[in-house]
């Protein structure tokens, strides 16, 4: 028995009692109570007859007195029938309407729902664990190439956003943690067909759990994970995971690969982009003075490229953590470390922009990572200048600066999904 049927069950006995007991009170009174036939003669009603003639009038449907007129003491009867009946109806309606407004019955039905669409799946298919803007890039991308893919994220707005999207393949998804062994298993993690499991929730203990599960439940399945922390990092190759991505990793190399060699960035770009993804322009960078704007985990990834190719690189970042980070290196040459956001033309001016040939607006904070390419730009309109975009919200923004203003962005989330989609798809 599923566990839909057993809360039913659980719920609406005592209403089915009530009228189960009602329609046999009923029944019982009609089938006692005598009647007179067209001859005058006393007659009794059938249980058959009984239950018919009940049936009719608790739903006040009415046919009328069938077969034969009702005697008074019938019709006192058929009045009490009708109030306790039409009572006990609307007490089983209540409880009925309320069991369907439960929420514990609303979860039930719709893992119910969702482990039905999911055994469904005849073809193989990927679990996707996170449904944020890597996620849903990853589905995106699958789906565009006829793959089949499972959802599971822990927001339900993502969830509603996923089943409005003009999807080419149809995505079961359920709200839920994804760490969850239950929630796996209802997912299709047991499934033969069961290809491959992505995490790329935001946290790195998250996606650390989904890993271990996805091994322990399905030893055979790849497993992909997203993480930013080494620390997490080690652990997941400690059983074997099949593949980690760093989103800060995977664009400091190919930020590196783009310094290094334009014409190989740009053939790497065109075959590991997006469906639909079209040729573009190589990119040449400038091999003097750079300005690095942001020290967090991001900037220290673009720091080490930098460096490895000994151009000379200033550091902007407002926290002293990271000054003693920059500092406690062992190598840093020339370069500088100032402390300041960098969204002022003072701090930009300290650092050289005058004569920089780029600048890395790299912050974890949008709003101030414009106003740096702004004000960058309006001291010196020949540097060139990387944007880093860190919310999806700010796509309309940051398409119209780099119109004018950024020589080249990245969103460093979405430096995820062609890596991932390559490796999985070309297995």
């Amino acid at each position: 028995m599923n566990q839909v049927t057993s809360i039913t069950l659980r719920r609406m006995r005592v209403p089915f009692l009530v009228l189960i007991t009602v329609y046999s009170i009923s029944i019982l009174g009609m089938v006692l109570i005598p009647g007179v036939d067209d001859n005058g003669n006393a007659w009794h009603m059938s249980f058959f007859h009984a239950f018919y003639f009940v049936s009719y009038t608790a739903t006040t449907i009415g046919f009328g007195e069938i077969p034969y007129p009702l005697t008074d003491a019938q019709r006192l009867w058929v009045l009490i029938t009708i109030y306790i009946t039409v009572i006990a109806w609307f007490y089983a309606l209540g409880k009925i309407i309320a069991l369907v407004q439960d929420k514990t019955f609303q979860d039930v039905s719709r893992k119910a729902r969702f482990s039905r669409q999911v055994k469904a799946i005849n073809r193989p298919f990927f679990l996707i664990c996170g449904l944020g803007e890597t996620g849903k890039a990853v589905v995106s991308a699958l789906t565009e190439e006829h793959y089949h893919a499972v959802a599971v994220d822990q927001n339900a707005d993502n969830i509603n956003e996923l089943a409005i999207d003009e999807l080419k393949e149809f995505v079961p998804s359920i709200t839920g943690d994804a760490s969850d062994p239950k929630i796996l298993e209802i997912a299709g993690i047991r499934e033969n067909n069961c290809r491959g499991v992505i995490a790329v929730t935001a946290s790195d203990e998250t996606n650390l759990k989904i890993a271990i599960t996805s091994k322990l439940l399905h030893p055979d399945v790849s497993v992909i994970c997203r993480s930013e922390l080494k620390e997490y990092e080690e652990n997941m190759l400690s059983f074997d995971t099949n593949y980690i991505v760093n989103p800060f990793e995977t664009f400091a190399d190919i930020f590196a690969m783009a310094l290094q060699s334009p014409s190989l960035h740009l053939i790497y770009d065109w075959l590991t982009g997006a469906p639909s993804t079209s040729v573009t322009e190589p990119i040449f960078f400038g091999d003097k003075n750079w300005i690095l704007i942001g020290y967090g985990r991001f900037g220290k990834e673009l720091y080490t490229h930098l460096r490895a190719r000994n151009i000379p690189t200033t550091v902007i970042d407002p926290s002293t953590t990271a000054q003693q980070d920059f500092l406690s290196l062992r190598d840093t040459g020339d370069d500088r470390f100032i402390l300041g956001t960098g969204t002022d033309a003072a701090t930009l001016k300290k650092a050289g922009i005058e004569q920089a040939s780029g600048l890395i607006a790299g912050s974890d904070n949008d709003s101030n990572n414009l106003s740096s390419i702004m004000t960058a730009r309006a001291i010196n309109r020949y540097v060139f200048i990387v944007a880093r975009q860190n919310q999806l919200s700010s796509e309309a923004l940051y398409s119209a600066i780099n119109k004018n203003y950024a020589d080249y962005a990245i969103h460093a989330e979405n430096a995820l999904y062609p890596d991932t989609i390559a490796h999985l798809v070309m297995r």
